[in-house]
C-alpha cells in the first residue's frame, strides 16, 4: 500500500508506520519547513520529503500518487490552549487542512480515488473546534467510518503527559472493532487508563522512570542560565530521575518557562521546596548559587527523542549545523511514535466475526 504524509515534520508518522504490522510505505511527504524536510531526508532517504505549501496541492496531483493511506499532523497552534489568541478555522495555519478536507477529498471521491484509510493527529482541544466538526462531517458524507481518541503516552508506559487528539477513518464497508460514537480514552484491546492524579495520587508503576531515558553522558552543557533561574525558577515544573511523569514538551522548550516542558533535578537527595524557600528568602547578590545544589538542567534533544519514542531502536540523525533551538522546536512539533504506531495497527484491524461451527 502506498502512503502519503502531510505535515511530515521530522518523520514521526513515517517511523510509526514502519514499526507497525501494516504493509505500507510512504512515497511522498510534505511540510512547509525546510529544516524539518532536511531532518526527514537525513533519516528516511532523499526524495520523499518535499518543502511544500500544502494548500497548493491539487486533486489531480494527489490522485496521481495513488496513496490509499493518508497520515496528517497539521499545525496545532490554531487550537492549543497555550495560545490565548487561537482562532481555530479562522487561523491562517488551519487553511491547508481545510483545503484538503473541503476541496481535495470531495474531488477525489468523485473519481473513487480518495484514500481508504486516514489518520489525523492534533493537540488536545482540537476535539471542540469547528475544524473538527468540518473534518468529521465531510468524512462521514464521503462514506467513511470514524473513530476518535484522546490519548497520552502515559497510557503506554512512557513518562510524558502529552494529551493528543486522534481521528481514524476508513472507507465503508470497512469498519472498526468498537461501536461508533464518542471519543475514546483508550484503544480497544488496551486496558482503560485512569490518571492516578484523579484518584489517590499514587504513582503509576506501569509507567517507566525518567532515568531510563536520560543520556549516560552529556556532550553539551544543559544547565539553566542564572538570569532565568533567578527570575523564573520558581515557575518550573521540576522532576527527578525517579519521576514517572513529565509535562508536555512544546516547540518553545528552553525559550518559555511555563507549560513548555519539565526540567531535571539531578540531585535527588535535596528537598526542592526547601532549597527554593531558602533561595527566595535570601537577599544576597549571589543568592542564585543556593540553587546549585539541586543540579537543575534541561533535557537534551536526544533525551526528548527517547521520550517521543524515536530512539533507541533507530539512531536518529541531525544534519550538520542544526542549532539546539531548532532541534527543540522540531521535536516539540512532532508526535509520540509509540502512540501513533498502535493507532495505525488498530486502524487496519477489522471487526471480529463469529465463526460458525459446522456439525
Amino acid at each position: 500500500m502506498k502512503a502519503v504524509e502531510f505535515y511530515s515534520g521530522i518523520g514521526g508518522l513515517h517511523l510509526a508506520l514502519s514499526r507497525s504490522n501494516v504493509s505500507a510505505s510512504i512515497t511522498h511527504a510534505f511540510d512547509w519547513d525546510q529544516n524539518a524536510c532536511d531532518v526527514y531526508s537525513a533519516n528516511f532517504g532523499p526524495g520523499i520529503a518535499r518543502k511544500m505549501d500544502i494548500s497548493t496541492l491539487t486533486a489531480s496531483y494527489l490522485e496521481s500518487l495513488e496513496a490509499a493511506l493518508w497520515l496528517l499532523s497539521p499545525a496545532c497552534q490554531p487550537y492549543t490552549v497555550l495560545n490565548p489568541l487561537a482562532k481555530g478555522e479562522l487561523d491562517p495555519r488551519a487553511a491547508s487542512l481545510l483545503h484538503l478536507v473541503q476541496h481535495i477529498l470531495p474531488q477525489l471521491a468523485q473519481s473513487n480515488s480518495h484514500p481508504t484509510h486516514l489518520l489525523v493527529e492534533n493537540v488536545g482541544g482540537f476535539e471542540t473546534s469547528t475544524t473538527r466538526q468540518i473534518l468529521v462531517s465531510t468524512l462521514q458524507s464521503l462514506g467513511y467510518a470514524i473513530a476518535e481518541f484522546l490519548l497520552t503516552p502515559l497510557q503506554f508506559g512512557i513518562p510524558n503527559s502529552r494529551l493528543r487528539y486522534y481521528l481514524l477513518a476508513k472507507r465503508m464497508p470497512l469498519a472498526f472493532r468498537h461501536e461508533p460514537g464518542g471519543t475514546l480514552r483508550h484503544i480497544p484491546g488496551f486496558s482503560a487508563w485512569i490518571d492516578p492524579r484523579a484518584s489517590n495520587g499514587a504513582p503509576d508503576d506501569n509507567v517507566r522512570e525518567i532515568r531510563g531515558y536520560l543520556d549516560s553522558e552529556l556532550v553539551e552543557d544543559y544547565t539553566i542560565p542564572d538570569k532565568i533561574l533567578s527570575k523564573w525558577g520558581r515557575l518550573f515544573d521540576i522532576i527527578l530521575p525517579s519521576s514517572r511523569r513529565t509535562c508536555c514538551f512544546t516547540r518553545g522548550y528552553t525559550q518559555l518557562v511555563e507549560r513548555s516542558g519539565s526540567i531535571l533535578q539531578m540531585n535527588e537527595d535535596e528537598d526542592t521546596g526547601a532549597v527554593f524557600d531558602t533561595f527566595l528568602a535570601s537577599s544576597a547578590a549571589d543568592s542564585v548559587r543556593i540553587l546549585d545544589t539541586l543540579r537543575l538542567r534541561y533535557f537534551s534533544p536526544d533525551e526528548l527523542l527517547r521520550l517521543f519514542n524515536f530512539t533507541p531502536e533507530k539512531s536518529f540523525i541531525w544534519p550538520n549545523g542544526m542549532s539546539r533551538k531548532t532541534k527543540y522546536r522540531l521535536i516539540g512539533n512532532s508526535v509520540n511514535v509509540k502512540v501513533v504506531q498502535e493507532l495505525i495497527v488498530y486502524l487496519f484491524q477489522e471487526p471480529y466475526t463469529e465463526t460458525m461451527q459446522v456439525e
